[in-house]
């Protein structure tokens, strides 16, 4: 597939409505890869991030930061189409030490993403709100579509939460999630779903106070984020480099004040979540919501 077809493909969520929908929009994308670009741009300050350029069929644009160290390449083609979601079906018995497997699970789903990401990153300027709104809704339909390949009730839309006031039911608040996820109809995890926390990880903190303040019960909440990690111009020209989106302060302070979220799931986790201590505890990378966690928030 050339970059036209790529984006008129990626451009349409109806294109993505099965697991296989978005493993081959990956493949052809990784193919598109080897010959495809104009260049691949090294970070200056993280060199494990790299920045596709397209060529004139893509405006010269150049994308959000890849991580190398999770993404996939076109010699890869048949761990994602055979091996990966073998990998997946069997997440709960994959042991913490397991390190291959694991990375299968979370390699796959970061390139995965990635290329639908990239390759919306070819729109024009101004279209890029709109690029931003697509490659949001599709991370999401992907977690959905995942954690349902694994025989899971998991689906999106509004929660009816009863209101009740000395026994007596006065009224119902209707709440939004990404993730419901229900054994035999009850209720048992919520979960948000964020390509990145950027301007987003306080109303996470907040939507479980309130929800299980309403609801008079502790129902766990998830949040399960793609990266945080953003372009950056640096002084020279044509050279770029990354920033970190997560704030870390106020990922303490609300888990410290407020209530610490049930588990914080990330494909490209950053290096101070796994130095600092208190971040470690809360934040993991997401091999482990599939292979551990969310067996155990079923039980």
């Amino acid at each position: 597939m050339n970059l036209k077809q790529l984006l008129t493909k990626a451009s349409r969520k109806e294109n993505f409505t099965r697991l296989s929908d978005y493993l081959d929009f990956c493949v052809r994308f990784l193919e598109f890869v080897e010959e495809g670009l104009q260049a691949v741009i090294i970070s200056q300050n993280e060199q494990h991030y790299c920045f596709y350029q397209f060529k004139r069929d893509g405006s010269f644009n150049i994308t959000r930061p890849i991580n190398s160290h999770l993404m996939y390449g076109a010699k890869n083609q048949t761990l994602l189409e055979s091996r990966f979601l073998k990998t997946l079906k069997n997440a709960k018995d994959i042991g913490i030490d397991d390190e291959k497997n694991r990375a299968v699970i979370r390699n796959s789903i970061y390139t995965i993403q990635q290329s639908i990401g990239a390759v919306l990153d070819a729109l024009p300027a101004g279209k890029s709100n709109t690029a931003r709104k697509i490659n949001g809704d599709l991370f999401e339909r992907l977690i959905r579509l995942l954690i349902s390949e694994l025989g899971i009730d998991c689906t999106s839309g509004v929660v009816q939460l009863p209101v009740v006031v000395d026994g007596v039911e006065e009224f119902a608040m209707s709440y939004q999630h990404d993730l419901i996820i229900r054994l035999r109809e009850e209720i048992k995890v919520i979960g948000s779903v964020k390509t990145s926390s950027k301007d987003r990880i306080d109303k996470i903190f907040i939507d479980k106070f309130l929800y299980n303040k309403l609801a008079e019960k502790a129902i766990p909440h998830i949040a399960v984020f793609l990266n945080d990690v953003q372009r950056k111009k640096t002084k020279r020209e044509n050279q770029y480099g990354v920033n970190a989106t997560f704030l870390p302060g106020h990922f303490k302070g609300y888990t410290i004040k407020l209530n610490p979220l049930d588990g914080v799931y990330y494909c490209d986790i950053r290096p101070n979540m796994e130095t600092d201590q208190l971040l470690r505890k809360h934040i993991q990378t997401i091999d482990h919501l599939f292979c551990r966690d969310i067996w155990t928030m079923l039980q």
